[in-house]
This record gives C-alpha cells, structure tokens and sequence, in this order.
C-alpha cells in the first residue's frame, strides 16, 4: 500500500463514512415516509447486525464480540444507546419531517457538539479558532432554514419547527454516541465495537416496541415490500459499512477530524436529492451547506 495513502486511512475511511451517509439517508427517508420511522430503526438492525458477524468472523475468526472487555461493553452499550437509539429516532424523524438533505444539514451541529465533548471527556484540544468554526457552521445551517417572509418582513423557519428539533436532537445523539465509542473502544476491533452498539440498540427498540405495543406496526412493516428493499439498502450501507467506516477512523484520528470529514454528508447528498427525489435546491442553499462544511473544517483542521 502506498505510504501517503496508508498515512491517511483514517480520512479517507471517515470520507467513505460521509457518503455512506449520504446514500443510506435517502432509503431511509424513503422507507420511513412508508411504514414511520421506529419500523425503520428496528428492522436496519436485522439486516446490519447478521452482516457485522459474518464480516468479523471472515476477519477476526470471532462471529461475535466475546472478546471485549467490561469497559468497552460498558461504554460501547451506552453508545449505541444514545447513538442509534435516543439520536437516530430523532434524526430518522427528521427525515419525514423536513427531508434528509436538511436533516443532514442540521446534523452538522454535531462535530462542534464532539469537539466540546471530547474536550471534556477525552481532553483533546479545542483550538481558538474553534469558536469562529462553531459560528460558520450556525451560520450556513441557519442560511439553509431561515428565510424572510415578503408580507411580513420578517425573519422565520421555512421549514416545519418540529423537523428542525428533531435534526438537533438527532446531533447531538450523534455527538455524544461517537465521544462514547472512542471512550469505550479504544484499540478494539470497530466491527465488533459497532456490534455491541446494535446488540444494546435491539435490546432498547425491543422494550421501547413492546411499551408502546408497537408490534401490529412492525408487523406492517414486514409486508410492505419496497419499504423493505429501502430498509436493507440502508442497513447496508449506515450501521454496516458507514458506521463501521466512522469507527475505523475514530482509531485513527482524533474524534474530532473524524467527525468533521463524516459531515461532509450535507454537500454529497444534494446531487442524490435532486436526482432521486427531484427536489428543487436554492443556491442558497448550497451556499449553506458549503459554508457549514467550511466551519467544520476550520474547527478541527
């Protein structure tokens, strides 16, 4: 392998995170729009978790985590209970809410969320010009979802304030799940980590479904076919290959460069947003976009 190449794999496994994102995004919007978004949540982990065992079996001759320590059981659970569980019900809520491509957009709040956290859990540094990072990314979200009203004059959300919450929420679930995985994973194996998380993630969708007698609407799910092939290509490509590509890089660079390579998500999403779903993107909003991803790099880069 080439040395550059193989000086920079954390990056490169972090950008490969970003566009998995990017993509799972979309099926998963999709799928939620058709059957909602705790069916979604549950029924990605049949599919991601049976993929993570073969793959670690292949690779580590282990099917499943065994071998890791109470620590990282500990803190790795926690993980995926914030991140796939408390983040992701609001994030997937988000995408019927208000879209993925904003949702994901929102969601850039998350690296200066890591980077506090990580500073005052992990004690990484948080440079000066951290602040000024934090302020361009406030910055581009808010040229994305505010607009003025002709009749008033005023300015307001131009999208639904409910979706806009639920995209914040969904950050900082994120943010907090990856300072917990770096927390409890530290040189094990990241497909075994993102087992750990989906194992502690089933085990809370599970008593969440059946508190809310949720079961007739999974039930529904599991008939309605294309919300299906949405649901798998998703799971494939998030908790399997993106999550697994976000640990890896977690590994091998601090939490914070990680994080802010994953959120290039916003600007790789826009070109699938108007393909696929034909939506009509302002050039603000690119502006937007562009300008949150350059707040995130001026933050850790």
């Amino acid at each position: 392998m080439d040395a550059q190449v193989a000086a920079h794999l954390g990056e490169l496994a972090a950008l490969t995170a970003a566009l998995c994102w990017s993509l799972n995004s979309l099926a998963f919007e999709a799928a939620g729009r058709r059957v909602g978004s705790l069916a979604v949540n549950y029924l990605r982990i049949f599919v991601a978790f049976p993929l993570l065992t073969l793959t670690a079996w292949l690779t580590r001759g282990l099917a499943l985590p065994l071998d890791a320590p109470p620590q990282a059981w500990l803190w790795l659970s926690i993980s995926g209970l914030v991140g796939f569980v408390f983040g992701d019900i609001f994030l997937f809520r988000a995408f019927v809410e208000i879209g993925s491509r904003i949702s994901l957009l929102i969601r850039s709040l998350g690296p200066p969320i890591t980077a506090l956290l990580s500073f005052l859990l992990l004690g990484e540094r948080l440079a000066p010009r951290g602040l000024v990072g934090i302020f361009l990314v406030t910055l581009g979200i808010s040229l994305v979802i505010l607009g003025r009203s002709p009749q008033e004059k005023k300015v307001r959300l131009n999208r639904p304030l409910k979706g806009v919450i639920y995209a914040a929420l969904g950050a900082v679930g994120e943010a907090l799940g990856m300072v917990l995985s770096k927390l409890g994973m530290g040189s094990y194996n990241a497909l075994a980590a993102t087992q750990i998380r989906l194992l502690a993630a089933f085990l809370a969708f599970t008593l969440i479904i059946t508190w809310g007698k949720k079961w007739p609407e999974m039930a529904r799910a599991l008939r309605d076919l294309p919300a299906l092939r949405f649901i798998t290509l998703g799971a494939i490509l998030g908790p399997f290959l993106g999550v697994a590509a976000a640990l890896f890089a977690l590994q091998r660079t601090p939490a914070g460069i990680a994080s802010s390579l994953t959120s290039l998500s916003p600007v790789l999403i826009i070109p699938f947003s108007m393909l696929i779903f034909k939506e009509k993107v302002l050039p603000k909003e690119v502006l937007g976009a562009l300008i949150s991803i350059a707040g995130v790099a001026l933050l850790f880069l």
